[in-house]
């Protein structure tokens, strides 16, 4: 196996970067080639992704990436997606998981169908911005064709339809035990079958450049399928070394959970509300989604963007668990003053406000790290994997105090890093599918080797954090 040079489009909720990294034995250097912001846009009263500017700034990256590239992976956040018509071409800008057109569908659909069909089939937790939830909501009368997000991307590079199978998983529309569309559960929605897409594999060659865009971009090479669902690289990017870890997936979204071979799909899954999605080489990625730091973006966003070391340093010398809310209140989930939700949260509740930027931040941060801590214990007895270690990746790693309250309160100890672990995922899986690397184990190894990892024990009151986490209902 030598050395080669893969890029990685790893598109966030707020920003995306085009990375690109020599891969080989005992090498794994990432370099960021190009970041850009992702800025969600509100017309006439719907919230779209700004989808052809991010075309833009990725034919940027790509333009600017070294011209030794073997190989290109695109991965993004999951359940949207865009429309296409029958020539192919695009049915406006995707709209925003966070817009409001979903409001009550989820809720119709689950009386309709009953919850245990809808579990059955697709595994998936209940989240109101589910793709199958969107679709109920849409106009698909001109509709021919779905594709994710980073299948629309690949789909304008390349000119190939398809669907990677990681992303797929979180739509609804997945037949979790098969790994197929479930023609059953489209028929009793109503949905069109011809809309879904064939399914691809990570690692699938999806197709080369188109030659407009290799004239524009200066290269010529195929575009490769990863985990394209953000998650699914990020897991496979995770650094462990046997089966018996936890892992939190920490960004706009903390997504804990464990790495299992087979889907739980009991009625105490169910009723907990945790999600059996796909991974890399058929695992399964048995989470819940925690709100994240998205709580934390969006106080920085209300106070115009302050020095976040400085809150944080603050932060630190507040006393803990003072304040906590349920960091899964479905009243955060809408973008807007935080703080003055966060506040209102503790009125309601006899908390005790948080006034000063600090006494918030602090409490953002242990409510975050209870609700890791529920999370990651009820995956655990769900499944029966114990969990020993926590591998807590991405941009989260990054934040010390988060760091260290999730390990005193999980009384496990917290392996932070690789903080760009979902470039890391995608292009090892463009490595393995090109020969210079082995097995998802190699690629794990490859990771604990040659990335900044940083380790902490646990040292916190359990029973603080237990009568912390019975005031918001996480006992």
């Amino acid at each position: 196996m030598s050395i080669a040079t893969f890029a990685a489009v790893d598109l966030g909720a707020s920003s995306g970067r085009v990375m690109s990294a020599r891969v080989g034995p005992g090498t794994l250097d990432l370099t960021e080639v190009r970041r850009f912001p992702n800025r969600p846009v509100r017309v006439a009263g719907t919230l779209h992704w700004d989808i052809l500017g991010l075309y833009g700034n990725i034919l940027d990256g790509l333009r600017a990436a070294p011209r030794d590239l073997v190989s290109v992976g695109i991965d993004s956040w999951a359940v949207d997606y865009g429309l296409l018509d029958e020539t192919g071409a695009l049915l406006g800008n995707p709209v925003h998981y966070r817009d409001s057109r979903t409001d009550g569908v989820m809720d119709r659909v689950r009386a309709e169908l009953g919850d245990e069909i809808l579990y059955q089939t697709s595994g998936l937790q209940f989240l109101p911005f589910n793709t199958v939830y969107q679709l109920l909501a849409a106009d698909l009368d001109q509709a021919r064709t779905l594709l994710l997000v980073p299948d629309l991307l690949a789909y304008w590079l390349t000119g190939e339809i398809g669907a990677e199978r990681t992303n797929a998983s979180t739509t609804g529309l997945l037949d979790v035990r098969e790994g197929n569309w479930s023609r059953t559960l489209l028929d009793r929605l109503g949905l069109p079958r011809d809309l879904l897409p064939d399914l691809r594999e990570p690692g699938d060659v999806i197709g080369t450049l188109r030659p407009d865009v290799a004239t524009e971009t200066g290269l010529s090479l195929p575009v490769t399928a990863v985990g394209s669902h953000d998650t699914a690289s990020a897991v496979a990017a995770v650094p462990a070394a046997g089966d018996r870890f936890g892992y939190i997936s920490c960004g706009t979204w903390s997504l804990v959970g464990v790495e299992l071979p087979l889907p739980v799909l009991t009625a105490q899954s169910r009723e907990a509300n945790f999600t059996n999605e796909r991974g890399i080489d058929g695992t399964v990625r048995y989470l819940r989604n925690v709100m994240g730091l998205w709580l934390l973006q969006e106080c920085l966003r209300a106070w115009d963007s302050p020095d976040l070391g400085d809150l944080l340093a603050a932060a630190a010398d507040v006393p803990p668990l003072r304040s906590v809310i349920d960091a899964d209140d479905p009243a955060f989930l809408p973008p807007g003053d935080m703080p003055a939700r966060i506040a209102e949260h503790c009125r309601l509740r006899g908390t005790p406000i948080p006034e000063t930027r600090a006494e918030i931040v602090r409490c953002v941060l242990d409510s975050l790290a209870l609700a890791h801590r529920a999370a990651l214990r009820q995956a655990a007895e769900l499944s029966g994997r114990p969990v020993e270690v926590v591998h807590l990746v991405g941009g989260g790693s990054r934040n010390e105090l988060l760091c260290r309250l999730t390990a005193d309160a999980c009384g496990l100890p917290v392996v932070a890093g690789p903080v760009e672990a979902t470039a890391l995922g995608n292009v090892l899986v463009q490595a393995r599918s090109h020969g210079s690397i082995g097995s998802l184990a190699d690629m794990r190894s490859l990771i604990a080797r040659t990335q900044e990892l940083r380790r902490y024990e646990p040292s916190g009151d359990e029973r603080a954090w237990s009568e912390a986490a019975a005031r918001v209902g996480l006992s």
